[in-house]
């Protein structure tokens, strides 16, 4: 069977989570606002989820927005060391490149922030599918195209302009299409994709770059540059994020796409689409068109 391309560093993943655990109070605000947004999928639903896996465990994020949400009676912390879940709970320390539970042990999987630090992320979603008992639910995120845009065309063009080597600094992400077909192939059914942007609004670019190292969201890449990037690189990747990316008021406006995943685990109970042929209401009849009519 063929793997998967490496294009994240697991170790890397783990050592920068741990690296921005004491900051990551301060610089969480996204990664809450993100789980609130879909943890409210949860309040219209009669369903109940009594056995939850939360990902992305640091600092209680899912947990807190999950409280009192879907019927939840034992909700699973997860996350990439033990040190980055809290002492109160069930909890583990995984990946999704290798899920631990037996077919059908969960009712309902909340992966916020982790899908896209996933490399084999058609085999995580396929593991997931397993892993809910049939019409558990699968709610996800993942960042869409739009996310970081300006910094990364800002690097591209400092790199382009000081004549230095173009390396990768921000990590590629998916289209909503190729989401809404993930989940189709990994074998969810009645599987929904949508997207929203949340813009934030900074000061200056070095609070943006504060943020995304508070929380762990800088460079994972596999094929990133191991040569320590040159100041004048960042310096003038910085300027131009501020030519381009300000608004009237100064600040810059910096765009984060999410793309939301829903999908059920296959059960007989769930809602079938008919046959086709199967109608029984003919649609000549109703839109009044005679038995045997024809366009001109």
């Amino acid at each position: 069977m063929p793997q998967s391309p490496l294009i994240f560093d697991p170790t890397l993943i783990r050592t920068r989570r741990l690296r921005a655990l004491p900051d990551y109070e301060n610089a969480r605000f996204l990664h809450r606002e993100i789980a609130e947004r879909m943890a409210e999928r949860l309040d219209d639903l009669t369903a109940r989820f009594p056995v939850t896996l939360a990902t992305n465990g640091r600092g209680g994020v899912s947990a807190d927005v999950l409280k009192g949400r879907g019927g939840i009676e034992t909700l699973i912390e997860a996350d990439a060391a033990t040190s980055l879940l809290r002492d109160t709970g069930p909890r583990a320390v995984l990946s999704f490149e290798t899920l631990p539970f037996t077919n059908g042990a969960l009712d309902c999987v909340f992966a916020a922030n982790e899908l896209h630090q996933v490399n084999d992320l058609p085999g995580a979603l396929v593991q997931i599918r397993r892993a809910l008992r049939p019409d558990g639910l699968f709610l996800g995120a993942i960042f869409g195209p739009e996310t970081l845009n300006p910094l990364r065309l800002a690097f591209l063009e400092a790199e382009a302009a000081l004549d230095a080597p173009v390396s990768p600094h921000i990590a590629p992400t998916i289209d909503i299409r190729d989401a809404a077909g993930l989940l189709q192939r990994a074998g969810f059914a009645l599987p929904v994709a949508d997207t929203e942007t949340i813009t934030v609004s900074y000061a200056n670019p070095f609070k943006l770059l504060q943020d995304l190292r508070g929380m762990a969201e800088t460079n994972i890449l596999h094929e990133r540059s191991r040569r320590p990037l040159r100041r004048a690189v960042l310096m003038r990747a910085l300027q131009l994020l501020q030519e381009k990316a300000a608004g009237p008021d100064g600040r810059i406006n910096i765009p984060f796409e999410i793309i939301f995943l829903t999908g059920w685990a296959p059960a007989p109970t769930q809602q079938q689409p008919l046959r086709r042929g199967s109608g029984e209401v003919s649609m000549a009849n109703v839109f009044g068109v005679p038995d045997g009519a024809k366009d001109d």
